[in-house]
């Protein structure tokens, strides 16, 4: 007979397998992955020769330029989140706030972008600021870069709907765009956040959720699509010159590809998703091959940034710890 510790031992083994259906969500991850990456490759194999032309004939000072429009919209980026966290408690300072955003922000390389809120999380909770309150100023910040993505997308739709039929659906998108305005009026906000607070059983914040914060961190993450977008702008020589309208098109279109990225959380970063957008948008301007050779020197030095931003808030953050000491903000947290 088998007595009751060898069956608990044996349903203890077979806990601590994963389920099928995560087995599943994993096998379909590394599958579009692959699928993702050959069909890259294939793209760039095709156009291989316009790509190598365009890579050498790019003009130093300009790459330069995009490299620097890149860190603006970063530290764009990281000061609509920070407005949010400081929002919801005692303000915990650029410096501590970029070394969450920015250093959690890597995990989105990981296979399923989910890993980047998990790490914020974290990293958060060590800088001594409550999950509770991480996590609501994602959250919120997530409502705020969906509505500035769509304010700034406008301007490419057209071109993109134009030369890929298959993009007709783009419009739909702006069906979120009214639910997304109404949570982002300042009393629904304080509503979920006292209701999310109380569920974490965390101190509520002292005030509600002001209308200068919410505008404060929308008007950041608008301003972070207008870097991205110049940075392409600046990096891809579209033979107009630097006017307006490939500025505009530009804008419109890295706010699409974000958003394309983001939707895409399977991917790492939502890579192929927001280089497609790019291609979709440059390639009648320029040509597929050039415009494939821009979107792969964009991703690229969209990582490199992301490594130097992280790298730089880690010191900045240190050197204020050594300085003002851990943060107190938030009773009951132990960094």
């Amino acid at each position: 007979m088998i007595n009751h510790a060898e069956r608990a031992g044996e349903s203890g083994g077979d806990s601590t397998r994963p389920p099928r259906r995560v087995k599943l969500v994993d096998v379909v991850r590394w599958v579009l992955i692959v699928l993702v990456l050959a069909a890259t490759a294939w793209q760039i194999v095709v156009n291989w020769q316009q790509v190598v032309d365009t890579v050498t004939q790019m003009q130093w000072h300009r790459v330069a330029l995009a490299f620097v429009a890149l860190l603006f919209g970063i530290a764009s980026s990281t000061a609509s989140w920070s407005v949010l966290v400081d929002e919801l408690g005692n303000r915990v300072g650029p410096e501590r706030s970029a070394e969450v955003f920015l250093v959690g922000a890597l995990g989105k390389y990981l296979p399923g972008s989910v890993w980047a809120y998990v790490l914020q999380l974290e990293l958060g909770h060590r800088s001594g600021i409550a999950r509770a309150r991480v996590f609501t100023a994602t959250v919120f910040n997530l409502a705020v870069i969906l509505v500035a993505a769509l304010v700034a997308g406008g301007a490419a739709l057209p071109a993109l709907m134009h030369s890929q039929p298959e993009l007709s659906w783009l419009p739909w998108l702006y069906l979120v765009l009214p639910p997304a305005l109404v949570m982002l009026h300042p009393r629904i906000l304080t509503a979920i956040t006292n209701v999310g607070f109380r569920l974490l059983k965390r101190p509520l914040p002292d005030h509600p959720v002001r209308l200068r914060a919410v505008g404060a961190s929308l008007g950041f993450a608008i301003l972070t699509y207008a870097f991205y977008g110049a940075h392409l702008w600046l990096l891809a020589d579209t033979r107009q010159g630097l006017s307006l309208d490939p500025l505009l098109l530009c804008i419109g279109t890295m706010a699409i590809a974000m958003i394309g990225g983001l939707m895409a959380f399977l991917l790492p970063s939502g890579i192929g998703a927001r280089e497609f957008i790019i291609v979709a948008a440059l390639g009648p301007m320029i040509g597929v091959g050039a415009a494939t050779a821009y979107a792969a020197v964009s991703r690229l030095m969209f990582v490199l940034v992301d490594l130097v931003a992280a790298g730089a808030a880690s010191l900045v953050a240190w050197i204020a710890r050594r300085k003002e000491g851990e943060y107190r903000g938030d009773p009951g947290i132990v960094p």
